[in-house]
């Protein structure tokens, strides 16, 4: 008995569960052609959440589709460590138990880490499971399993030994809360209003002053010079004079640099190298002093002197109101800016010297830029590509370490003396893959064969978490651990990878250079980058915002179906998503109606009667319809797009076969349908479900799974297309043309208010007499007349129409006479109107002249069209006369 109504929640789990239970996801090497996606880790901290959504949805749909086509389709999933946002999850944990994290030391706080992550981490890979992701789920990874650990480890010390990765005292962006650096890639501008305060600075030995705006006040006791251009005449007398620093009374130099705008400001900068990137190289530039005055935290340090241990926005606050106080403080006005957050805390970004592991970036990304340009790598959409371009040809080198215990362990080893904890700073070190192996280099490199392991004290440091998931594509099959396995010959290089462009450069480029060091090839041929999910208001969906739909409620509500088809469905590549549950509701009807055409089709009758005309014709013009779609389904999926290929499959089904085709061949109320055309109407709908299946997993298995003559099969997931059949053309345009001239009768049943009941009298007049004869049958059927014949001039006492080229008569009983002529007249005047406008224009000798051509060919067509309207309103008018 089949179910008055699809119910997902049925059928959703039954299905994914058989789907596991036969491991349908499962791939192994074989003599099949590979196709390989990997996952963008989601972080272990992660939730299901609208982005996701989306493009796990297309990684599946594509996925599923190459399955079908008999590749060896594997899709493998996992999870990143996430440093930042674990850790931070962990300390708030411990926290909570009363427990801080300075006081049980690093081996324990990693024991409670590990313990958080097992117990959290695969939360998101089960919500995936509900969405229907095909992954093979035995092999998920974590980027902190041992052998991937290890993997990563080996990767640092070969890039140091090959002279890439290097440790300095560089300015970095610091993230005060989560007390790490973070990288350029991971600071969001944003614009913000804060103060401009002007300052006044005295000259020494004197009652003149120069004013200095700033919006860091607090930064002030950090001073070290004030500059000027060297050409500003208002400043010209104080060069090689000195100046005193507000609060600290320090004399530092007036110097003189070209990197001042004399037109910004008032012409004078303060020099602040501890605390702001571009003072920091013209600190270098002169060989001032760096004074940092910050703790790590954003606190003031003992350095300040002022405001000791005050947080740095309180400390702003407080040192304005001393400003004022002394009279120091010229005036304060509004000042909108960009500032940087931390991407992961939106902490402001506190700009500070610090010394960091750095990768230097400029040889190593050679391969990986020229890889996109010359087309080894396709970024889809090509918008794209110039950006890519752009950031590669002026990229920075990277700042790998992470002030962080959840994470990598930087592989860098200090010499100390006594096995007394030392400062790291300026102390000697050996870079390995052990304590072991670093005990070796370390004799080597002083000399000493009486070291012990207890002279060594590793680096504090963990890695930057993108310098681990750059390895993704190829440590998932191994090829960094041992590079000659037969997994990573079979299924590297991938083939698709799909990922936000927000992650172009943290781990697109990043994993592009590191194929290119480690295999000698490229890790996937196709970016597929989507949009972000945005709500009416064109903000990025979140749920901080309070902005965003819990996925799993949508899940519930609509049904995983309705949910896939719902975004795909307004989900271009590479443009932003505005998600309209309108759209998901759409998605949701559809799988409805998908559902109801098959029980009407399983609810007929059968019987031994040879098939019909209408049946035969019918059968023959949608499966070329369907031949056809296919085709443009497939050159859709080249070009990656998916939600005119989501399209092609939603207007195939919808439209043509429950709007069309099954009226056509649906048997009169109570009568039977022939065997034979039943079977291949079962055939074509099986079809239509494998075409259906990547886009709509469960439903289609559902259906599929009830349209098995001997009970249930394997899975529809595993079932291989048809090849592709003929398409007849010439039945395709008829078929369009009769459908064409049957929206018209209907239409005009419509208009006239004409019940569908009763059977009318139709007149053609048309130059393809034998195509409609040919589908006479289907055209009284569809339009119930009881005269349908073909004339070769106006039938009197008949209102006129057209369908494309062929005129159609109807006889006007029961119609109200007088409100049709009001009517007719009417819209004559109005196009009489219309015809007088456009004439008008088209007479206009410098409209003609100076139009772009298809505007002036738009217009005459318009106006064509008008005076053929035009002349059929008239004709019907005189009908009623």
């Amino acid at each position: 008995m089949i179910s008055a109504k699809y119910t997902p929640s049925e059928i959703e789990d039954k299905w994914y569960a058989q789907w596991i239970e036969k491991q349908l996801f499962k791939s192994t090497p074989d003599e099949r052609t590979p196709y390989t996606i990997v996952i963008p880790p989601p972080n272990v901290t992660g939730v299901l959440h609208m982005g996701h959504m989306l493009n796990n949805t297309i990684q599946d749909v594509l996925i599923r589709r190459k399955r079908m086509q008999g590749y060896n389709a594997l899709w493998v999933p996992g999870t990143d460590h996430a440093s930042i946002a674990t850790e931070a999850k962990v300390v708030k944990m411990l926290r909570e138990m009363g427990i801080k994290k300075s006081e049980i030391g690093r081996d324990k706080f990693m024991e409670h880490a590990h313990e958080w992550k097992d117990k959290y981490g695969g939360i998101i890979l089960s919500q995936l499971r509900k969405l229907g992701a095909s992954c093979d789920w035995d092999r998920t990874h974590f980027t902190m399993d041992s052998e991937y650990y290890d993997a990563v480890i080996k990767v640092f010390v070969d890039l140091y030994d090959k002279g890439h990765i290097y440790r300095g005292l560089r300015m970095v962006n610091w993230d005060c809360t989560a007390l790490t650096a973070v990288s350029d890639e991971e600071v969001i501008h944003e614009e913000k209003t804060d103060k401009l305060y002007y300052v006044k600075y005295f000259i020494e030995n004197s009652e003149e002053f120069v004013t200095i705006a700033t919006t860091r006040p607090e930064t002030i006791m950090a001073d070290v010079a004030v500059a000027v251009h060297p050409n500003d005449e208002r400043f010209k007398h104080l060069h090689g004079k000195k100046v005193c620093v507000p609060f600290v009374n320090r004399l530092v130099p007036i110097i003189t640099d070209e990197y001042v705008e004399m037109e910004f400001g008032t012409g004078c900068l303060k020099i602040t190298p501890a605390h702001d990137k571009n003072d920091y190289e013209i600190g270098k530039k002169y060989n001032l002093e760096v004074i940092d005055i910050l703790n790590p935290d954003g606190t003031l340090n003992e350095k300040a002197q002022f405001f000791v241990g005050e947080p740095r926005q309180k400390a702003r606050k407080m040192a304005a109101k001393w400003l004022k106080e002394n009279e120091l403080l010229a005036k304060e006005e509004p000042y909108t800016h960009k500032v940087g957050f931390s991407e992961r805390t939106h902490e402001v970004i506190e700009p500070r010297l610090s010394m960091q592991w750095f990768l230097n970036m400029k040889e190593i990304s050679k391969p990986a830029l020229d890889a996109v340009l010359n087309g080894e790598v396709n970024l889809i959409p090509e918008k794209f590509v110039n950006t890519y371009r752009h950031w590669m040809e002026n990229v920075k080198d990277w700042c790998l370490s992470r002030q962080l215990w959840w994470g990598h362990r930087i592989p860098a080893y200090f010499i100390r003396e006594n096995g007394e904890t030392i400062s790291t700073d300026n102390a000697q070190f050996v870079v390995a893959k052990s304590a072991e192996e670093a005990l070796e280099k370390a004799k080597k490199l002083l000399n000493n064969d009486t070291l012990t392991v207890e002279n060594l004290q590793q680096e504090e440091d963990v890695l930057d978490t993108w310098a681990s998931s750059w390895l993704w594509p190829i440590e998932v099959f191994k090829g960094i651990s041992n590079p000659d396995n037969e997994e990573v010959k079979y299924y590297y290089p991938t083939n698709d990878l799909v990922t936000a462009p927000e992650i172009l450069f943290f781990w697109v480029a990043r994993m592009i250079i590191a194929g290119y060091e480690y295999t000698g090839e490229k890790p996937f041929q196709n970016v597929y980058l989507t949009g972000i999910v945005r709500d009416k208001l064109g903000r990025k969906m979140s749920k901080s915002l309070g902005n965003s739909p819990d996925p799993l409620d949508l899940i519930r509500d609509y049904g995983a179906d309705g949910v896939r088809v719902g975004m795909l469905l307004c989900s271009p590549a590479g443009n932003d998503l505005p998600f309209d549950m309108s759209m998901v509701e759409q998605g949701r009807n559809f799988a409805n109606k998908i559902w109801q055409a098959f029980r009407l089709v399983k609810g007929w009758e059968l019987s031994d009667t040879q098939q019909t005309d209408i049946e035969r014709n019918a059968i023959e013009w949608f499966t070329s319809k369907m031949n056809q779609t296919r085709k443009e389904i497939d050159q859709l999926f080249e070009k990656f797009r998916l939600s005119e290929a989501l399209m092609a499959v939603y207007k195939l089904i919808w439209d043509d076969f429950c709007a069309w085709f099954l009226e056509m061949v649906k048997p009169p109320y109570g009568s039977p349908i022939s065997a034979a055309s039943y079977q291949q109407i079962l055939s074509i709908y099986e079809d239509l479900m494998q075409i259906a299946h990547p886009f709509m997993p469960f439903i289609t298995e559902e259906i599929w799974q009830n349209l098995a003559e001997n009970g249930e099969r394997t899975s529809i997931c595993i079932s291989q297309y048809k090849e592709i059949g003929g398409i007849n053309e010439n039945l395709l345009t008829e078929m369009e043309i009769m459908q064409e001239f049957i929206v018209s009768v209907r239409a005009f049943r419509a208009e006239k208010q004409l019940s569908p009941k009763e059977a009318i009298d139709i007149y053609i007049k048309t130059d393809i007499q034998d195509t409609f004869k040919k589908h006479q049958s289907l055209l009284v059927k569809f339009l119930n007349t009881k005269v349908l014949e073909f004339v070769t001039e106006k039938v009197e006492g008949t209102a006129s129409l057209r369908s494309g080229k062929h005129e159609i008569y109807i006889p006007l009983t029961n119609i109200d006479v007088e409100a049709e002529k009001a009517k007719i007249e009417k819209e004559i005047s109005y196009l009489m109107g219309f015809l007088a406008s456009t004439e008008k224009k088209l007479s206009n000798e410098k409209f003609v002249a100076n139009a772009k051509p298809e505007i002036v060919a738009n217009e005459r067509k318009k106006m064509a069209d008008a005076e053929e309207k035009l002349k059929i309103l008239r004709e019907n008018l005189l009908s009623f006369a």
